[in-house]
């Protein structure tokens, strides 16, 4: 699975999963982490599409849910961009970092795991990163 540009956007494929979901996933993660500069236009559809080997209703599918989202937005006539709104783009990242720690707990806790555990390879695995020992 190699790395595609189209414009600043960075794509990982894996045919194997769903094109659309993916793209999704990989726009909304790149415009949450600032890789995408905010007002910034997106490459076409039909461009997209073209140069990740898709159909371009894939595409549309993911800048649909990326408009619905209020990440981009379409500017008649000029094509899609995402937004302008820096508050708009901090309470989705917000929402996401809240999934995100959502999904870890309940990972977590069918593992029969307590808070006090959780906690515990929390800061274990930050020392670890930190270059420290683990606790």
């Amino acid at each position: 699975m190699e790395e595609q540009r189209v414009g600043s956007l960075r794509f990982r494929i894996d045919f194997s999963q769903p094109l659309y979901e993916q793209i999704l996933d990989q726009v909304r993660s790149s415009i949450a982490k600032g890789e995408i500069e905010l007002g910034e236009k997106m490459p076409s559809v039909r461009e997209l599409a073209q140069q990740l080997r898709m159909n371009p209703n894939t595409v549309m599918r993911a800048y649909q849910e990326l408009e619905r989202d209020g990440l981009t937005e379409k500017r008649r006539g000029q094509g899609t961009y995402v937004t302008s709104s820096l508050e708009r783009v901090q309470s989705f990242r917000q929402d996401l970092a809240a999934r995100y720690i959502d999904t870890f707990l309940d990972q977590m806790k069918s593992l029969g795991l307590s808070w006090a555990d959780i906690q515990k390879y929390i800061e274990q695995n930050y020392d670890s990163d930190k270059g420290g020992t683990p606790s």
